[in-house]
């Protein structure tokens, strides 16, 4: 016989299948614009030491509203969260991928399309690990792995693109290191 497993721990990987909803809790800045935080999913179809972006895939998401084109999972930061936990569970809610979140790509101060609403938005990059079966928001949403230059042309939103430059630019850069370092 094998050894019990104690309580709880076959809910250890499980995900809340809802989604956080409502403003409430949500994080402004000093303006009052409201703090969103995202995540660019990316895996590589090769081996991690990449010069080329040709090498990156990443994963964009339909979004609940009828607009035209991609984006990368981002939704509010709460004030129960860290930055880091908040971007890790919007991509969790909306693409149902888990991973490691990397250093931030940086902060953009952008207005909404449908609104004159302004946001403070922050990037991370997250290295993929896992994609869930279900999550939050599969019956919302669509995932699709894509190039970084169908990317480029599908994503909506101007800050995420600069995001996306930015990734590839910081894994570029580390597979230059890490080759000059094996020499």
């Amino acid at each position: 016989m094998g050894k019990e497993q104690e309580p709880g721990m076959e809910l250890k990987n499980m995900v809340a299948l809802v989604s956080r909803t409502g403003r409430h809790m949500q994080r402004y800045n000093f303006l009052g614009h409201r703090q969103v935080v995202g995540c660019i999913p990316y895996r590589y179809r090769g081996k991690p030491c990449v010069m080329d972006e040709e090498e990156i895939e990443v994963l964009v998401i339909t979004s609940q509203r009828k607009e035209k084109g991609m984006l990368f999972p981002k939704g509010g930061w709460e004030i129960d969260e860290s930055i880091e936990a908040a971007a890790l569970r919007e991509t969790v809610e909306e693409a149902g991928v888990v991973g490691d979140v990397e250093c931030k790509l940086g902060k953009w101060n952008f207005k909404s399309k449908s609104s004159e609403t302004s946001y403070e938005g922050h990037m991370f990059p997250l290295l993929v690990k896992e994609q869930l079966e279900f999550w939050p928001e599969k019956d919302v949403r669509q995932r699709l792995w894509v190039s970084v230059r169908e990317a480029r042309k599908v994503c909506q939103y101007w800050w995420m693109k600069e995001a996306l430059e930015l990734l590839v630019s910081r894994l570029s850069a580390q597979a230059k290191a890490d080759t000059k370092s094996n020499l």
